[in-house]
């Protein structure tokens, strides 16, 4: 098997803390790996797997528009590619995010609710029981969204007060909180390499 290759999108937010999760999570395999920041039109057909990290999703959502990125991430899940979409990240990728300033992508059956857990100073850190993860995985939550409604085909992973806060649909598995700000790269080998293990 060749070099596979795994993109972060890099328009806004935690860009080199996804890309150090990935590489963390990339050297616990055989295979060969390679590691890319997008921030234009054209990467995304050559990825394997795609990071879609959190930030500001009106700015996130907005940019991914701008420079044609957004129709190539729906093209990759359509495809059945992987993708790990996180906090903001969740809010692109839903159906809906309960706020016309985000153009979502709708590759995630679900609607979200933005800054749910508060403001900044609302900011949190809990353990988690991750459905696929056999310890419990240590989640920080930051001005984070919670999961509304999903649709029949999603899958909840993990909740906090019987809200989702994890969610897999299909080829994408979209968390609240921000696994790339922790040392443990179980979430990223969960939703990135896993699935491309089982399609080797």
């Amino acid at each position: 098997m060749g070099e596979r290759r795994i993109g972060v999108v890099a328009v806004q937010g935690n860009v080199s803390e996804h890309v150090a999760a990935i590489e963390r999570a990339a050297a616990a395999t055989t295979d060969a790996v390679s590691v890319v920041e997008i921030r234009e039109a054209g990467i995304v057909p050559d990825c394997d797997a795609l990071a879609l990290p959190g930030g500001e999703s009106t700015t996130i959502s907005r940019l991914l528009g701008s420079e044609g990125i957004d129709e190539e991430i729906i093209a990759h899940v359509e495809a059945g590619k992987p993708v790990l979409a996180t906090c903001a990240g969740l809010i692109v990728a839903s159906r809906d995010a309960r706020d016309a300033r985000v153009d979502t992508l709708g590759v995630v059956d679900a609607a979200v609710d933005r800054n749910a857990f508060g403001r900044q100073v609302d900011s949190f850190e809990a353990p988690l029981d991750v459905a696929g993860l056999d310890e419990p995985f240590h989640a920080v939550f930051i001005r984070a969204p919670v999961v509304d409604d999903v649709g029949p085909g999603v899958t909840v992973l993990a909740t906090v007060e019987d809200r989702p806060v994890a969610i897999r649909d299909g080829p994408v598995v979209a968390t609240a909180f921000h696994p790339e700000l922790t040392d443990d790269d179980r979430l990223h080998r969960l939703a990135l390499f896993d699935p491309l293990e089982a399609t080797a």
